[in-house]
């Protein structure tokens, strides 16, 4: 059986329902995808396939082609998502706020608590704001925000993994500065 008879054959069994036939296709075409969505987005690489995937299983039933048709159509569906991420990232882009209006803003309730608070959160936010703006933002986004990694890569378009290098490197660099005022005072 030729290249072509035997694209034809697995096509037709995949959308019929046959495991093997997805498999096979799935095996061909997901480290193709794959290997495009890390090259445009290395950091969403992962779950932009699976969602590419996805859409070609769904889709799967009204195509119709040969093999490098279906390529086509599968890597158009690819880009299509690529788009619609950045579009979304576009969308949800944030702008960081000044620490001084953050520190502003504080609770409603007992006031010597609230007093006795935002001399410690004043104390706080004034430390956060000797950091690196791209450290400052992170630990502002992840203990005032109450925000996971995940979430604060996606406000300030940095992967999880380096929103993670950075609030490491600045509560190390605040632990430091913490360390070297007790020894001195």
């Amino acid at each position: 059986m030729n290249p072509e008879e035997r694209f034809a054959t697995t096509l037709a069994a995949a959308q019929a329902g046959a495991e093997w036939a997805l498999a096979e296709l799935y095996g061909d075409l997901h480290p193709r995808i794959l290997r495009y969505a890390r090259a445009l987005e290395p950091a969403e690489a992962e779950d932009l396939a699976s969602d590419i995937w996805l859409d070609v299983a769904r889709g799967l039933g009204r195509f119709e082609g040969d093999d490098r048709a279906f390529r086509a159509w599968a890597f158009t569906i690819a880009r299509r998502r690529l788009v619609d991420l950045r579009r979304r990232r576009a969308r949800r882009e944030a702008v960081p706020t000044p620490v001084e209006r953050l520190a502003e803003r504080g609770g409603i309730g007992d006031v010597e608590e609230e007093a006795m608070a935002g001399l410690a959160t004043d104390g706080a936010i004034a430390r956060i704001a000797t950091l690196p703006p791209d450290q400052a933002e992170v630990v502002l986004l992840r203990i005032l925000g109450g925000l996971s990694v995940r979430e604060v890569a996606a406000i300030t378009g940095k992967r999880p993994g380096t929103v993670r290098v950075l609030q490491h490197r600045a509560l190390r660099r605040l632990a430091r500065e913490v360390r070297r005022e007790a020894v001195t005072k």
